[in-house]
C-alpha cells in the first residue's frame, strides 16, 4: 500500500473517532489556511534552500551546510509527533531510507518540538535518520511554510491532550505545512512538495525518483 492510500485510510477513520463539532473546527481551518495561499508562495523549485543550524535528539548541532559536502538533502518538515499524518510520513520515509541512501543523499526531518520529544519519537518509530528541532519555526518561517493556528483550532487540540505549549517549547500555535524539498549539494532546490492540507504528504517513491534525476 502507497503512502497515499495509507492517508486516505487515516483520514477516513477520523470521521469515526473525533467529535462533529471538532471535526467542523478543523476542517474550517484547512479551508482558510488553504485560501491564504501560502503553499504557493513557499520558497520552490530553483532557489536556494536557506542555510540553518538547528539541534538534534541528541543535542548535536546540524547545519544544513555540512550536510550538503556530502551530497544532496531530503529536508522534511512534520507538525510532530503528536500528529497521525506526521507519525506514518515518517514510517513511508524510513522504509525508503535505504533507497535514498543508494543515491548518495541524506534524509533529515524537522519539527517545531523539543530535541526530548524528537527522542522519543526515533525511539518510538526506530528512525534511522536526524530529526531536528526547530523550536519557533524560525527555519520553517525562512521557506515560507510556518503557519499560526487560530485560538479555536488550538483549543480543539488543547482538548484532544497535545500538549503543544510544552512540545514545541513555548510556540504551541506556530506549525509548519507539510513541506519536502530535495536540495542538490550546491543548496538549490531541485525538487518540492508543499501543501497546506495536512492530511497530504510526498510520496517517498516520488522523492527517490526526484533524487535519481539528479544524476
Amino acid at each position: 500500500m502507497s503512502l497515499r492510500d495509507e492517508l486516505l485510510d487515516l483520514n477516513e477513520n477520523k470521521h469515526h473517532r473525533l467529535p462533529a463539532d471538532a471535526l467542523e473546527i478543523m476542517d474550517r481551518g484547512a479551508r482558510e489556511l488553504a485560501a491564504t495561499g501560502m503553499g504557493s508562495r513557499a520558497v520552490g523549485v530553483g532557489a536556494q534552500a536557506p542555510r540553518f543550524t538547528l539541534p538534534s535528539a541528541a543535542g548535536k548541532d546540524v547545519a544544513l551546510g555540512s550536510l550538503l559536502e556530502d551530497g544532496p538533502v531530503v529536508l522534511t518538515f512534520y507538525r510532530g509527533a503528536w500528529c497521525p499524518y506526521c507519525n506514518l510520513a515518517l514510517r513511508a520515509l524510513q522504509q525508503h531510507q535505504n533507497a535514498i541512501g543508494a543515491c548518495g543523499a541524506q534524509l533529515v526531518a524537522v519539527s517545531p518540538q523539543i530535541p526530548d520529544e524528537s527522542l522519543s519519537l526515533i525511539e518510538k518509530e526506530q528512525l534511522a535518520f536526524e530529526v531536528l528541532s526547530d523550536v519557533g519555526s524560525e527555519v520553517a518561517k525562512q521557506f515560507g511554510i510556518a503557519f499560526d493556528l487560530s485560538d479555536e483550532l488550538g483549543r480543539v487540540y488543547d482538548g484532544f491532550g497535545f500538549d503543544l505549549h510544552r512540545v514545541n517549547g513555548g510556540h504551541a500555535r506556530t506549525l509548519p505545512l507539510p513541506a519536502t524539498y530535495v536540495i542538490d549539494r550546491t543548496g538549490v532546490i531541485r525538487w518540492a512538495f508543499v501543501t497546506t492540507d495536512y492530511t497530504v504528504r510526498a510520496e517517498p517513491s516520488e522523492i527517490v525518483a526526484a533524487l535519481h534525476s539528479l544524476t
